[in-house]
């Protein structure tokens, strides 16, 4: 959430309009568990473990217009032409009218998770959304201190602008440059859920990338990731929802890992995710620090983390 005010508006406000403009395009929670399935089907094999979990949803290329109903269909087994047009939208975010994306989309995989899409992004009624709720009230009150604004009118150009002058300053921080925190000596470790139905994955990853950027020798242009990574490292949790819950492990002990990388200068190569089901740890999964992923070894539980290592991706 470190780009506040892109948040606001790419994903609060455009998730709302992307399901709320028009009434047809809402899609009800009772539909999640159709389209968590179907992308299951489609994807998730790809890390060659089917465990309900997309290891990198960025991997995935479906294509919810495979649900569109046809003429005789069974309406709870299929969505309409309008709720697909909205899917399509909440995966894809937003742009304003120069093609640059105002702030990233959601990813495939975690959407019939209680705590996810039906939280955030349908609500159990329309107009029942956190992402509604959060968007109304911040342009409403925040942004052009109206009670009377109408979430349809929100400009991508003109009003976008106006809000990152407005209130940018005060909310986003979104500065690449950590050089000042290395030189301190500060360590930084984030970690962000693949199934987040509130802030896009995507966004945190960007933010990282950015920093290597910022980093990097324009001589060694791979020198960047590595130096980034001697104070500076990301952890995607594949499966994880907004801070806890979905279908992959959400358990782990990431200040435990900070301390020792501060006060003991062991850097976290692996955290130990697990699931837990009544109290019962169902599975556990290493978090690899980014761009690595967790692979199978092919032998040995899928359940057990460890028969997994972390790997370079492509």
């Amino acid at each position: 959430a470190n780009d506040w005010t892109g948040l606001y508006a790419g994903a609060h406000l455009w998730f709302s309009q992307a399901t709320l403009d028009d009434p047809a395009s809402y899609l009800p929670p009772d539909k999640l568990p159709l389209l968590e399935e179907a992308v299951n089907q489609a994807c998730d094999a790809l890390d060659g473990v089917e465990d309900g979990v997309l290891n990198d949803p960025r991997r995935c290329d479906f294509d919810p217009a495979v649900l569109t109903c046809g003429a005789g269909d069974d309406p709870t087994t299929c969505l309409t032409a309008k709720q697909v047009t909205a899917v399509e939208a909440l995966w894809s975010g937003v742009k304003d009218s120069s093609g640059d994306l105002v702030y990233p989309g959601l990813v495939p995989g975690g959407e019939a998770d209680p705590g996810g899409w039906a939280r955030w992004v349908t609500g159990s009624d329309p107009f029942g959304s956190i992402h509604w709720r959060a968007a109304d009230g911040f342009f409403k009150h925040m942004v052009f201190e109206d009670p009377e604004w109408d979430f349809r009118t929100f400009d991508y150009d003109a009003d976008l602008a106006f809000a990152i002058e407005k209130l940018g300053p005060a909310l986003d921080a979104n500065n690449p440059d950590l050089r000042a925190l290395r030189d301190r000596g500060g360590k930084l470790l984030v970690y962000h859920g693949w199934s987040d139905a509130d802030i896009s994955p995507l966004a945190t990853i960007d933010y990282y990338q950015q920093v290597v950027s910022e980093m990097a020798s324009t001589a060694e242009p791979e020198a960047g990731l590595a130096e980034v990574q001697e104070f500076f490292r990301l952890f995607m949790v594949p499966g994880m929802g907004h801070c806890r819950g979905g279908p992959g492990p959400d358990q782990f002990d990431a200040l435990s890992a900070l301390e020792a990388w501060v006060e003991d200068g062991v850097a976290p190569d692996r955290i130990i995710a697990s699931k837990v089901e009544d109290g019962e740890v169902v599975r556990s999964r290493p978090l690899c620090p980014f761009p690595q992923v967790a692979e199978w070894t092919g032998s040995g539980s899928t359940d057990d983390a460890a028969n997994f290592v972390c790997v370079a991706t492509d």
